[in-house]
């Protein structure tokens, strides 16, 4: 069994040694036809290495001729199959680009979008490159309606937009968590234009109604420490999310805690309302007090100025 075993062990080695013994010569060969040739067996037999090896060796010289077609196309599939998508999707554009009018165009094409697809990262990452595919894709489904690639771009696009959606959910808890505990200022606003562009840019989300209640709790937290001039419009901007909140989510679990919150920013609201005008009643009354004194002041220079000219005379 031992022998036996060596054996086959032996016969291996010499395989792979003959094996790379012939690839080797191949890298060093200028028969373009055998090049050619062999690069498209390799290929057919998932050896998709050392098939790139040999098109990039073969291209340059076929390429213009009939059969640069089918090396260009496995040279994009062979880097895709092994996982280099963005160099992928760069050789099946280019291939669509130089073979519109190729069989093959089509699914060129398509791949390009796909592999541009398969490079995106998670959600938690840069998602830049995945706006790119997301570009890629539709210009497919636009130029080509009708193929049958179009439902499976379709649920692409969907997974991607999945993707965006969880990102902006993400940076939304960011910035509620950096308000916690700090002077309003840029940090509020901030959350607040962050939360109102996620309901604008994701209208049907899950996460809506987490975030409009999140949008009410900050922006009366920041109308509650804010300057006594601010106060007035920030609290109407909190009282008035409180109404949006509960005219959009009438049937909410966090319908008690806005109805709350509304109640006591209206609350606060009446009491500012009193300072103010107690204030501006106080700040009129100063201000007519200022003026009389500076028209008796102005009265007295005038009767003073008379009683001296009379005197001279």
């Amino acid at each position: 069994m031992r022998k036996v075993s060596l054996y086959i062990l032996v016969l291996m080695l010499a395989v792979s040694v003959s094996s790379c013994g012939k690839f080797y010569k191949l890298e060093k060969s200028t028969n373009w036809d055998q090049l050619y040739t062999a690069a498209n067996e390799y290929y057919v037999k998932g050896d998709y290495n050392k098939a790139i090896i040999l098109y990039d060796k073969v291209l340059p010289v076929i390429r213009g001729s009939e059969r640069s077609e089918l090396a260009e196309f496995n040279y994009a599939y062979s880097h895709f199959r092994i996982k280099r998508y963005i160099e992928a999707a760069g050789y099946f554009k280019t291939f669509y680009d130089t073979y519109n009018r190729s069989p093959m165009a089509e699914e060129a094409f398509f791949m390009h979008a796909y592999a541009l697809y398969m490079d995106s990262p998670d959600f938690n990452l840069d998602q830049r490159s995945s706006r790119d595919a997301v570009n890629a894709i539709q210009m497919f489904i636009n130029r080509f309606p009708e193929s049958d690639s179009y439902e499976r771009a379709m649920t692409m696009i969907d997974d991607l937009q999945r993707r965006f959606e969880e990102k902006a959910y993400q940076e939304s808890k960011m910035y509620y968590r950096l308000t916690d505990g700090l002077f309003p200022g840029e940090f509020y606003r901030a959350c607040i234009v962050n939360f109102q562009n996620f309901a604008k840019n994701y209208p049907d989300s899950k996460y809506n109604e987490e975030l409009a209640y999140k949008l009410v709790e900050v922006s009366a937290a920041y109308a509650e420490r804010s300057v006594f001039n601010k106060k007035e419009e920030r609290l109407n901007q909190s009282i008035g999310f409180a109404e949006t909140f509960s005219r959009r989510f009438p049937d909410s679990s966090y319908t008690g805690k806005v109805t709350n919150m509304g109640n006591q920013s209206r609350a606060e609201l009446t009491n500012h309302l009193k300072l103010k005008q107690d204030y501006e009643s106080r700040t009129a009354a100063a201000r007519e007090a200022a003026e009389e004194e500076k028209r008796n002041k102005e009265a007295s220079e005038a009767l003073r100025n008379v009683e001296i000219n009379t005197g001279n005379q």
